[in-house]
């Protein structure tokens, strides 16, 4: 392999793992298991190195690899959206994403108890078979929110069940507005697919719903994602206003025809940024909540 490919390769698997979305994944592991365990060692680094970088690239390069047709119709691809993951670069990334995740989870599994065990592998499958044959859940109306929301927070849960930490009512609470809120995500995002999806033949919910009904339903998920944050222990609720801010971004697509399905991205856009302004609120909060525990 010459620089020049070893270069190209490296650039192509990077795209593949989408870096604007690392934080996504790293971050509820390392927050849930500072707050339950409350400790920096080596469980907390391995995984939250291994959500950071590994992970995504198990689940946005499977995702590229089995998408591909339906990439090649969006004229969205590229930069965060992730980009068109060439044909030749297929097998490696598939092979690059298993020895990626391969010692991180050899680690973790060694380390974590069977209840651990069993939810990190209840991630990992559902990473792989969102995009994969023959489950393929992406294709399966409904479920492929449902999954894409697991997707960001079994970390978190995963983290709880490794360091031991008791699953309280108030845990509940926090798992089912964070579940809503990444339905939600899901869903709107699916819409500004629907022209592309069809083309190419790929069922979403999106596709089986419909455009505007898709957007209500976020619009709905979104508003039961802030009521779910209300029963949280303060100062939880005070973060239940931010679900205002996704719901004024989709808002305006409520009514949205299929054939326009794709003004919708400029909304997915806004919601990369509303992300970082939630994540550092949620962070605020989540110190707060420390420092009073």
């Amino acid at each position: 392999m010459t620089v020049l490919t070893a270069r190209s390769t490296a650039a192509q698997l990077l795209i593949a793992s989408r870096p604007v979305s690392w934080i996504n994944t790293a971050y509820p592991f390392g927050a849930a298991w500072l707050l339950t365990a409350g400790t920096i060692d080596a469980a907390f680094v391995v995984g939250t190195l291994f959500f950071l970088v590994p992970y995504n690239l198990a689940m946005y390069g499977v995702n590229d690899v089995f998408d591909y047709e339906s990439d090649l119709r969006s004229p969205r691809k590229g930069g965060a959206h992730g980009a068109v993951l060439d044909r030749r670069f297929h097998r490696t990334t598939l092979t690059a994403a298993a020895v990626a995740c391969a010692p991180f989870l050899v680690y973790l599994f060694a380390i974590g108890s069977t209840a651990a065990n069993l939810v990190l592998a209840a991630s990992m499958l559902l990473v792989v078979f969102y995009s994969a044959p023959p489950l393929r859940l992406k294709e399966v109306p409904l479920a492929d929110s449902v999954t894409s929301s697991a997707h960001f927070w079994s970390p978190a849960a995963y983290a709880i069940v490794l360091s031991g930490a008791p699953w309280t009512a108030a845990t509940t609470s926090v798992f089912v507005a964070f579940g809503l809120w990444g339905i939600a995500s899901h869903a709107f995002g699916a819409v500004q697919d629907v022209p592309s999806d069809r083309e190419a033949g790929i069922a979403s919910i999106a596709t089986w719903w419909g455009a505007a009904a898709t957007v209500r339903f976020a619009i709905a998920c979104y508003a039961a994602a802030g009521v779910a944050v209300l029963f949280t222990p303060w100062p939880g609720p005070f973060a239940a206003p931010l679900v205002l801010l996704y719901i004024a971004s989709v808002w305006p697509y409520r009514s949205v025809p299929d054939e326009h399905a794709g003004e919708s991205t400029q909304g997915w856009r806004r919601f990369l940024w509303l992300n970082q302004i939630a994540g550092f609120t949620v962070t605020l909060v989540l110190i707060a909540a420390a420092r009073g525990a």
